[in-house]
């Protein structure tokens, strides 16, 4: 096995095909409103990742509906985890959180969640009431990352330390709760070697899955004005040398970890760099292949 893939262990856990359906459900961050910061990450713009049917304006039950059907007719059978995606799900009053997933597990053929967000945002009453939903459905909590670096942290205006990451983590799987990490590989200031350290230090929390996404610069974004101003503060990676640094991080990666993604795609008309022109599964097959010529796999160098 080259590494150990989600949608594999996706079918492990489920005796029927299973698919992701976003959910905007109207959030907010604490380093947008004021209470860690303002303006959000400097590389965020949460249009990035909705897709059409991810409007605030419906409900959830509507938006999870809408991609039902949207998935339904290439596969009849097919049953659905609802991802709280966009901004951070768990920032805001506990019992509006609480009827928020309720609704969406009340929603037809939906047998789980998958809930992104901060580290910063999951407070103890919020903890206890995931423990016990954890007892009763599917669930897996998704924390950003994005770098295990404090100074990356702090350029990018993300509002917190990695040590709030580690205790977050830690605290969310010490109640038997899969945690899942988000991490962006090509921050300005981060050379080869501070990224594969943080293959090491990723690899020392408890997590059960981990995505992977290139640096991209966004139209609107704080981040996209900062690379006009100064581009040399920024390596952007070509698709061949992104690859091999995948390989190279995921050598370093603990096995056991089950690896979602490698890449993020981005609507063309918000991309301003890098632009690949590859499709998530078509990259996906150049680091299988990559891999192979390499005699690569997971955990090669830990």
């Amino acid at each position: 096995m080259l590494y150990n893939e989600f949608g594999q262990w996706l079918r492990e856990q489920f005796p029927y095909k299973v698919q992701k359906i976003s959910i905007n459900a109207g959030f907010t961050c604490p380093n947008r409103d004021g209470t860690r910061g303002w303006g959000g990450c400097t590389y965020c713009n949460n249009q990035t990742f909705n897709p059409e049917y991810c409007r605030t304006e419906k409900s959830v039950t509507e938006q999870l509906e809408e991609g039902r059907r949207f998935f339904a007719h290439k596969y009849p059978d097919m049953k659905y985890l609802a991802y709280f995606q966009a901004y951070t799900n768990t920032y805001g009053d506990i019992q509006r959180l609480i009827s928020l997933y309720e609704e969406a597990l009340s929603s037809k053929d939906v047998i789980g969640l998958v809930i992104g967000t901060r580290p910063d945002c999951m407070p103890s009453d919020l903890l206890n009431y995931l423990e016990e939903l954890n007892q009763r459905t599917f669930l897996l909590v998704e924390y950003g990352i994005e770098s295990t670096c404090d100074e990356t942290l702090q350029r990018i205006n993300r509002g917190h330390t990695f040590a709030e990451t580690k205790e977050a983590i830690i605290r969310t799987s010490s109640r038997g709760i899969r945690v899942g990490g988000h991490v962006i590989l090509g921050l300005p200031g981060e050379s080869h070697e501070m990224i594969i350290k943080q293959a090491r230090d990723v690899s020392s929390l408890p997590l059960t899955t981990l995505k992977l996404h290139q640096l991209q610069l966004i139209r609107g974004t704080r981040m996209a004005h900062e690379y006009e101003l100064n581009p040399n503060e920024f390596h952007l990676y070509e698709v061949d040398e992104y690859i091999d640094l995948v390989i190279d991080y995921v050598e370093n990666l603990r096995p056991d970890i089950v690896l979602e993604r490698f890449v993020s795609q981005s609507p063309r008309e918000l991309l301003i760099a890098p632009d690949w022109g590859l499709k998530n599964h078509e990259f996906t097959s150049r680091v299988r292949r990559r891999m192979e010529e390499r005699g690569s796999f997971q955990g090669k160098s830990v």
